[in-house]
């Protein structure tokens, strides 16, 4: 392969200027993450030490192999909503006795680890994640159940819990419960339902029902221990396999049983050099502008991200908007998408979706590299089957059946967002950028619409068109928008799986590829249903 050349001058007036503000908005990203660090605050996590126990990311820094990764998964659920940063929950894929596994901790100081309707999103993608990848499940539980007052958005959409891990078990998936402090009501049926339940003597409590529910329902007197305390659970009801000591006992058993799972991966792994790239990965922040209007190099990435910066570009001179090649990422084979001046005409719809179905026949994965504003509109491109052309793009993307993993740029909008492998198209992985924009259309593109029709309205029912008011609207309407697309509302929203710093883009892409392999990579050889040609 060649190796990819770079025009950037790391010393040049404009490269530093882009890097400081590039640099200042990693900045705030990095003061959101630490409001989901922080968990419960001071007060509530001294009173957590108080009684003897660890937070959820120290239970999870204990269980992990010394040294090893931890791909932490939607941090900033439910940033900009009335509850607290991280959805009460730390998720996330580590390796544990050298086996890649999907992890979920309940955050005890934060409202006692009860969940809300983002908490559900949460736990749910990590399950959609651990089943595509085939992943072991290890929940470290010590929750109180649903935020009741926000029952009626958690009863119905949070049951699947339930059913994907028992489907995960089925699949031969093991799922793993360390049992901390309450799991109560349905969280209860989160060991009940696990392969292998650990629980902490005189720290665990599981029943459907606590004593003052119990006495409501049937008069019955009773207290925590005999009702669901782990020692009667281990000696009584046998729902605890295993009675540890003390909460690093818990994580120590956990470990074990991880350790004789006889796990092994049945895909490829990597299978080419993985030499770092010949350009630094750090000038990331002086090439990529915060404003999105600003156009950059897409090769310019590639070449900071791929092995020894080789790149084999496919048709390098048709439909140039679109990069598209093949690369390694960390000794793994992939096949590269990236945007370059972010609009998708026939000819890079074309291209993308044979470029996809090449990658297909050859079982290699596909890394889409967005920064996309749509496909292009216009009479002319209308007649020469811009619609058509779209549509194949996004039946090859649909269809394909290698990993897909995606990273936002810039600008993912419109259509483009579907053909470059949104969240909606079951990308394995999605992450964002800190100046990525998601949304239908840009604020003033949509608000500008908005009038045109509002005019066209008023003209047809033959009154007079209140410019102040539209005016009005338009203001309200563009900052409502371009306030929803920011990386973090779309964060919070679990719409991707996290905010990544630039700089971070190929250690996060190769852990990526190592956990897809958790499963066998077969690409779709002929059923990608009709292309409209």
């Amino acid at each position: 392969m060649s190796v990819l050349q770079t025009a950037i001058d790391p010393t040049g007036e404009d490269f530093l200027d882009r890097c400081r503000e590039y640099l200042e908005r990693i900045a705030e990203i990095e003061a959101d993450h630490a409001q989901a660090v922080s968990a419960g605050g001071p007060r509530y996590t001294e009173r957590h030490r108080e009684r003897g126990k660890l937070l959820a990311r120290e239970r999870i820094e204990l269980l992990l192999d010394r040294d090893a990764p931890f791909l932490e998964l939607s941090p900033l659920a439910a940033w900009g909503t009335q509850f607290h940063v991280g959805a009460s929950l730390v998720t996330g894929i580590g390796v544990v006795e050298g086996v890649e596994c999907a992890i979920l901790a309940h955050e005890p100081t934060v409202k006692g680890g009860t969940g809300n309707p983002y908490t559900v999103r949460k736990f749910l993608r990590l399950f959609d994640i651990a089943r595509e990848n085939n992943l072991p499940l290890i929940c470290l539980v010590e929750s109180g159940g649903a935020d009741l007052p926000t029952q009626s958005e958690i009863f119905v959409p949070g049951g699947r819990q339930f059913r994907d891990l028992t489907q995960a078990s089925a699949a031969g998936r093991p799922v793993i419960s360390l049992v901390f402090g309450n799991s109560t009501a349905g969280g209860a049926y989160v060991p009940g339902m696990s392969d292998y339940t650990v629980m902490v003597k005189e720290g665990a409590k599981v029943f459907l029902a606590g004593p003052p529910l119990v006495k409501m329902a049937t008069g019955e007197e009773s207290d925590d221990e005999s009702l669901g305390g782990a020692e009667m659970h281990a000696r009584t009801s046998g729902l605890a396999d295993y009675l540890a000591v003390d909460e690093l006992d818990a994580i120590r058993i956990g470990r074990q049983i991880v350790a004789h799972l006889n796990w092994r991966k049945p895909g490829p792994g990597p299978s080419m050099p993985d030499d770092p790239p010949v350009h630094d990965i750090n000038e990331l922040p002086g090439i990529v502008p915060i404003d999105i209007k600003q156009p950059f190099d897409p090769l310019e990435v590639i070449n900071r991200l791929v092995d020894g910066s080789r790149f084999d570009e496919f048709k390098p001179l048709y439909g140039t908007s679109l990069v598209t090649g093949w690369a390694s990422i960390e000794g793994h084979p992939v096949g590269i998408l990236a945007n370059s001046r972010g609009i998708l005409f026939s000819e890079e719809s074309q291209k993308a979706a044979q470029f996809i179905q090449l990658c297909n026949q050859i079982d290699t994965p596909l890394i889409f590299l967005q920064n996309v504003t749509g496909f292009m509109v216009g009479k002319e491109y209308e007649q020469n089957g811009i619609i058509k052309h779209g549509a194949m793009m996004i039946n090859a993307v649909s269809n394909s059946t290698v990993p897909h993993l995606t990273v936002n740029m810039g600008a993912s909008y419109g259509a483009g967002n579907y053909g470059m492998c949104g969240r909606a198209y079951g990308p394995r992985f999605v992450f964002s950028w800190p100046n990525s924009k998601t949304a239908v259309m840009g604020g003033q593109q949509l608000v500008g619409v908005m009038s045109i029709v509002a005019r066209q309205s008023a003209a047809a029912r033959g009154v007079e068109f209140d410019e102040a008011a539209d005016q009005a609207l338009r203001e309200q309407v563009e900052t409502q928008i371009d306030t929803e697309a920011i990386a973090q509302f779309m964060s919070g929203k679990v719409f991707d799986d996290g905010i990544i710093d630039p700089r971070d883009t190929r250690v996060v892409l190769g852990y990526c590829l190592s956990i897809v392999n958790n499963q066998p990579i077969e690409g779709v050889k002929n059923a990608f249903g009709v292309f409209r040609m």
